[in-house]
C-alpha cells in the first residue's frame, strides 16, 4: 500500500515525503526489503524534488544496510550524486549515507574508481565546508586499504592533484582535516609503490618528499597550540605518534627517503626547542616567580614526551633502514646531529640528554660502524670502540647531572635503558648512586643484584677497550667515579701500553659476579616465586660464561702440545678430545634452556625475545664449533670417541649438533643452512636427511612458533659469526678431502685456531640485557592437583603392583599477565616418571618445600620433558597424530613412562581431565611424578607453563 501511494502522481508532496521516510522501516525478510529497495530506486530516478530525493536516499541507505547484497548498488547510486552540479545539502546527505554504510565494515563496501573520483572531486570544491571536508577524508581514509593499486584514480597525476589540495589544507584552521588528508596521501603513496618507481625517479622522489614535508608540517601544526598553552592533551600526542608511525611506514616502503625523514625530524625538534625558548622568554616579564616555575615545569614535561616519542621513532626507523641496507653515513650523521642538538639544548632536561646520548650505544648504530669499518681504512674495530667510549663519557656526564638534581626515578629508568643498550659503565654508575637512596630491603637487594650484573658485564666490556688512549679510563680517573675501581683490571706495562688481557680470568670473574647477583636475590626471597625470571636468566648467563671458561681452559691445554702433534703425539691430544665433545653437549643443552626461558615468559617483549634467542643461537653455534672435529672424515679421533660412548649420546652426535643449529638458521640464513647440510653430507652420516632439492626432512629440531624469524641488529652479528664458523668447517673438510692421515695434525691445528677465533669474535659482540629482566612480576605458571580416580584425597595416591595408575587432574593457571595480547585457548600437560624417581615418603618439612616446586634451573629433566610436550602438541596441531590419542599413555624404554593430557580452560584458568599412567612394571615403592604443562594462544603460539608445585608422589604396593 505504501509503495502504491508513493508511485501515484496525485499524492501530495508532504505525504510522499513522509512515505519516503517510512520506507526505511519496511523489510522483515530479504524479498520484502529487496522489493522496497527496488521501488525506492525507481522513485529516485524519476524524481527531481530535492527534499524528496534526500529522504529517499536516506531510506534506501537504511534498507541496504539491512541486506549487504544491496550495499554495492546503493554505493554506486550515492556516488552519482557527488558528481555534477549538486547542492551542498545533497552532498552532505550523500556523505552521511556513505559514512553510515561504512559502519557495516569496509569489507562489505565496494570501492570503485567512480566513487574515489567523486570523493576527490568533492574535496577539490573550494566552497566545501570544513565539516564536509572532514567527513570526505574520513571515508577515504577508511576505504583506502581496500582499494586496488590498479584503479585509474590512483595514477600519479591524480595523486599530484590531491597533494596540492593537501598543501592547501595544511593551513586549515581545523587541524583534523589536515590530519586525515595526510593519512590518505600516505596510504595512496604506499599503494602507488611500484607505479611511482616507473615514473621519472626525480618526479617520484619529489612527490614523496612533499608528502614527508606535509607530515612534519602537520606534526608542527598539532604541537604549536600545545606548546603555546602548556597543556597536555593526550589526543594530540596520540595524533603525533600516529604521524610518526605513518613516517615509519613510508620509510619502510621507500627506504631511500630515510635521510630526508631524519633531517625533517631534526628540524621538528629544533622547532620545539626554539618555540619553548621564545615562549618562556616572552612570558618571563609578565609572570611572577612561582607561576613562571609552573609554566617551565609543564613545558619540560611536554618537551620530554615529544622527544621520547621521537627517540622511539628514530630507533625503529634505523632498524628499518638497517634491514633494507640503506643505513648510510648520511643517515648516521643525521642521527648524530639530532642527538648533539638535543644534548646541547638547556631546555631539555638531563633525563632526555641521558636517553638521547644512549642512542649512540644502539645496536643499529654500533653495527653500522662495524660494517663501515670493514669497508674503509678510516674505521677499524678499535676506532669503533673508541667512538663508543667517547659517547659513553657524554652519557656519564648527563647521568651525573641527573643524579645531582635528584631525578631518582628518571635515573632508574635511564639505568634500565643503559643496561638494555649495553652501556655498562653508565648502568653501574647510576645504580651505585641509587642504592644509597633506597630504604626498602627488597629494593636494596634488587639494586645490589643489578649492580653485580652490571659490574660483571663491565669486566667483559673492558676486554673490548682499545689498547691505547682510552678516553673513558682517563675521564673516570679524572672525575673519580665509583666505576674507576675497574681501572686496575687493565694491566699496563712501564711504557703505558696495555698488556693482552687474560680472557679466562676476566670471564671467570664475570661468572662469579653474576652468580653473586643471583645469590643476592635468593637471600631476599620470602617464597620461591619472587624474581623467578631474573634468577633463571642470571643462572643461564652465568652458566654460559662458565662453560666458555672451561672451553678456553681445555683449548689452552691443547695449544701447548699443538706443535708436538704427530702420529704418536696425536694420541696425546685425543685424551682431551672427549672433553671437547662434552663441552659441545653442554652448549647444545644450554641453547635449549634459553629456548625454554623464552617460551616460559608469557607477554615477553620483542627486544627481550631477540636478546634471548641470540644467546640460544650463540650456544648452538658454540656446540657446533666445539664439536668441529666430528665433521672431518676419517679422523682417527672418531674411533676413540665412539669407543668411549660419547658419540652415542643424544646430545653429542654430529647430526644433532647440525640439526640444532640449522633449525635456527633455516628461515633466516639459507646459504649458511645449505652449507651445514653439505657438512653433514660430506661427513657421511644421515645422508637421507637431504631431499634432492636440498631441503631438510622433519627429523631436524622443531622451533617454537613464537620464535622470531625477523633478522634484527641483535642477531646480525651472531649470524655473521655463524657464517664464518660454518665456512671454516667447510674449509677443514676441503683440506682433508684426500683423507690423508699425514694432514690430520694440520687439520686439528687449523680447527683449534678456528675455534679460538670464533670465541674471540663472540666476545667482541656487546651483551645487552633483556628489558624483561626489569619487569619484576610474579612467576607465570601452573599448578597441578592430582588424586586417585576412586578417591578424593590427594595426600595418598597409591596403586597395586602390576596395575595402571588412574588419576583425576586439575590444572590451575597462576599469575597470568593482565596485559597478555592473546587469549589462551588450549592447555596440555605431560606426566613423566622413571623407576629412578623412587624416593622415601615425604615428611611434613618436605611437603612444605614441595609446595613451591623445583626451580626450572634445578630440574635436569625439564628441558627434555618440555621438548617431548612441544613435539606432541606440534604433531597434534599439524594432524600428524590422531586427535583421539591425546589422552592415551605412551611408553619408553629404560623404565620411563609418560602420558599426555589435554585440558579445556574455563574462565578461571582451570582445566579438569583424567589419565592413565602405565607404571605396572614399577617395583614396590614410592615414586615422584614429574610434570610440565603448556598452552596455545589464539594466534597459534606455543607457551611453556612452569610448574609452580611439585608433582604428586605415588605409592606402588598394598
Amino acid at each position: 500500500m505504501l509503495v502504491n501511494m508513493l508511485t501515484l502522481s496525485e499524492t501530495s508532496p508532504a505525504v510522499r515525503l513522509a512515505g519516503a521516510r517510512v520506507l526505511a522501516k519496511i523489510g522483515c525478510s530479504y524479498s520484502v526489503t529487496n522489493r522496497a529497495y527496488q521501488t525506492g530506486l525507481k522513485l529516485v530516478l524519476d524524481s527531481t524534488e530535492e527534499d524528496y530525493l534526500v529522504a529517499l536516499l536516506v531510506s534506501l541507505s537504511k534498507l541496504s544496510f539491512k541486506s549487504t547484497v544491496l550495499i554495492s548498488e546503493q554505493v554506486d547510486l550515492l556516488s552519482s550524486f557527488l558528481r555534477g552540479e549538486k547542492t551542498m545539502h545533497m552532498k552532505a546527505t550523500v556523505l552521511r549515507c556513505l559514512h553510515f554504510l561504512l559502519i557495516k565494515g569496509p569489507c562489505h563496501f565496494p570501492v570503485s574508481a567512480d566513487l574515489v573520483k567523486a570523493l576527490f572531486s568533492t574535496l577539490n570544491d573550494p566552497e566545501l565546508p570544513t565539516n564536509m571536508q572532514c567527513e570526505t577524508l574520513q571515508i577515504l581514509h577508511k576505504i583506502l586499504p581496500y582499494m586496488s593499486p590498479q584503479l585509474p584514480c590512483l595514477d600519479t597525476p591524480e595523486f599530484t592533484k590531491l597533494l596540492t589540495i593537501a598543501e592547501d589544507f595544511s593551513q586549515s584552521p581545523i587541524a583534523l582535516n589536515g590530519f586525515f588528508l595526510i593519512h590518505v596521501l600516505a596510504d595512496i603513496s604506499r599503494k602507488l609503490g611500484g607505479k611511482m618507481e616507473t615514473e621519472s625517479g626525480m618526479f617520484a622522489s619529489s612527490l614523496l618528499s612533499r608528502v614527508i614535508s606535509l607530515v612534519i608540517d602537520q606534526m608542527t601544526l598539532l604541537v604549536k597550540p600545545l606548546v603555546d598553552l602548556c597543556q597536555i592533551d593526550s589526543k594530540v600526542f596520540q595524533r603525533v605518534c600516529s604521524l610518526l608511525n605513518l613516517l615509519l611506514l613510508l620509510v619502510g616502503e621507500h627506504p631511500d627517503q630515510g635521510a630526508l625523514v631524519l633531517d625533517k625530524i631534526c628540524l621538528f625538534i629544533e622547532y620545539v626547542a626554539n618555540m619553548h625558548d621564545h615562549i618562556v622568554a616572552t612570558r618571563h616579564s609578565n609572570r611572577l616567580g612561582p607561576e613562571l616555575d609552573l609554566t617551565r615545569e609543564k613545558s619540560r614535561v611536554i618537551r620530554s614526551k615529544l622527544v621520547l616519542a621521537v627517540c622511539r621513532f628514530m630507533v625503529a626507523c634505523l632498524e628499518t633502514l638497517n634491514e633494507t641496507g640503506t643505513a648510510t653515513t648520511t643517515v648516521f650523521e643525521k642521527v648524530k646531529l639530532l642527538v648533539e642538538r638535543v644534548c646541547q639544548c638547556s631546555l631539555f632536561d638531563c633525563y632526555i640528554h641521558t636517553i638521547l646520548s644512549l642512542l649512540f650505544h644502539c645496536k643499529i648504530i654500533w653495527g653500522f660502524l662495524v660494517n663501515e669499518s670493514k669497508e674503509t681504512c678510516y674505521l677499524n674495530r678499535n676506532s669503533v670502540n673508541y667512538h663508543l667510549i667517547e659517547k659513553e663519557v657524554l652519557t656519564l656526564e648527563c647521568a651525573n647531572k641527573m643524579l645531582k638534581e635528584r631525578y631518582n626515578w628518571p635515573a632508574y629508568r635511564a639505568g634500565m635503558y643503559a643496561a638494555c643498550q649495553g652501556a655498562w659503565f653508565t648502568a653501574t654508575f647510576i645504580f651505585q648512586q641509587l642504592i644509597t637512596k633506597v630504604q626498602s630491603d627488597i629494593c636494596y637487594s634488587w639494586l645490589k643484584s643489578i649492580i653485580q650484573l652490571a659490574h660483571s658485564e663491565r669486566k667483559i666490556q673492558l676486554l673490548l677497550l682499545p689498547k691505547q688512549g682510552s678516553t673513558l679510563v682517563e675521564w673516570l680517573e679524572k672525575n673519580k667515579f665509583p666505576v674507576s675501581d675497574d681501572i686496575g683490571e687493565i694491566s699496563r706495562d712501564t711504557t703505558g701500553r696495555s698488556n693482552e688481557p687474560n680472557y679466562s680470568e676476566e670471564l671467570l670473574g664475570a661468572y662469579r659476579g653474576i652468580c653473586s647477583a643471583g645469590e643476592t636475590l635468593e637471600r631476599a626471597l620470602s617464597s620461591g616465586q619472587e624474581f623467578y625470571f631474573q634468577r633463571w636468566f642470571l643462572y643461564l648467563r652465568a652458566k654460559l660464561l662458565r662453560t666458555l671458561v672451561d672451553l678456553l681452559r681445555i683449548h689452552a691445554t691443547n695449544q701447548f702440545s699443538l706443535d708436538r702433534i704427530s702420529n704418536n703425539g696425536e694420541v696425546e691430544f685425543l685424551k682431551s678430545f672427549a672433553e671437547f665433545i662434552q663441552i659441545s653437549c653442554q652448549f647444545r643443552k644450554l641453547a635449549k634452556e634459553f629456548d625454554l626461558i623464552a617460551t616460559s615468559s608469557l607477554g615477553i617483549d620483542s627486544q627481550s625475545s631477540i636478546v634471548i634467542s641470540s644467546l640460544a643461537l650463540s650456544c648452538s653455534l658454540f656446540a657446533f664449533s666445539t664439536g668441529f672435529i666430528l665433521f672431518v672424515p676419517n679422523l682417527a679421533a672418531y674411533e676413540s670417541v665412539t669407543s668411549c660412548g660419547v658419540e652415542n649420546s643424544e646430545y653429542c652426535s654430529r647430526a644433532m649438533l647440525i640439526q640444532n643449529l640449522v633449525g635456527r638458521l633455516w628461515h633466516i640464513d639459507h646459504e649458511t643452512s645449505r652449507n651445514l647440510c653439505q657438512i653433514l653430507y660430506v661427513s657421511a652420516q644421515l645422508k637421507n636427511c637431504l631431499h634432492a632439492s636440498g631441503q631438510l626432512k622433519n627429523c631436524f629440531d622443531l622451533q617454537s612458533r613464537n620464535k622470531l624469524l625477523k633478522v634484527s641488529c641483535e642477531e646480525k652479528d651472531i649470524l655473521t659469526l655463524c657464517s664464518y664458523a660454518v665456512s671454516g668447517v667447510v674449509g677443514l673438510q676441503e683440506a682433508n678431502r684426500e683423507h690423508n692421515e699425514d694432514m690430520l695434525p694440520e687439520v686439528i691445528k687449523d680447527g683449534l685456531q678456528l675455534l679460538l677465533n670464533i670465541i674471540m669474535k663472540w666476545i667482541q659482540i656487546s651483551f645487552r640485557t633483556p628489558k624483561y629482566l626489569f619487569k619484576v612480576r610474579p612467576c607465570t605458571g601452573s599448578k597441578l592437583f592430582a588424586h586417585n580416580s576412586d578417591t578424593k584425597s590427594s595426600d595418598n595416591i597409591s596403586v597395586l603392583p602390576g596395575f595402571h595408575l588412574s588419576l583425576n587432574l586439575c590444572l590451575q593457571l597462576n599469575n597470568l599477565p593482565p596485559d597478555l595480547p592473546a587469549r589462551l585457548t588450549k592447555l596440555y600437560c605431560i606426566l613423566y616418571c622413571r623407576v629412578s624417581f623412587q624416593e622415601h615418603r615425604p615428611s611434613e618439612e618436605d611437603k612444605e618445600k614441595m609446595q613451591w616446586g623445583c626451580q626450572a634451573w634445578e630440574n635436569d629433566d625439564m628441558v627434555e620433558i618440555n621438548e617431548m610436550l612441544f613435539r606432541y602438541v606440534t604433531n597434534l596441531h599439524t594432524k600428524r597424530i590422531n586427535d583421539s590419542k591425546r589422552r592415551k599413555y605412551d611408553k619408553m624404554e629404560d623404565g620411563v613412562v609418560y602420558a599426555f593430557v589435554h585440558f579445556e580452560p574455563n574462565e578461571s584458568g582451570q582445566g579438569f581431565a583424567s589419565c592413565l599412567l602405565d607404571i605396572s612394571s614399577f617395583p614396590v615403592g614410592s615414586y615422584r611424578i614429574k610434570w610440565h604443562s603448556c598452552c596455545i594462544d589464539d594466534e597459534g603460539s606455543y607457551w611453556s607453563l612452569l610448574p609452580l608445585n611439585a608433582g604428586p608422589v605415588v605409592t606402588v604396593g598394598r
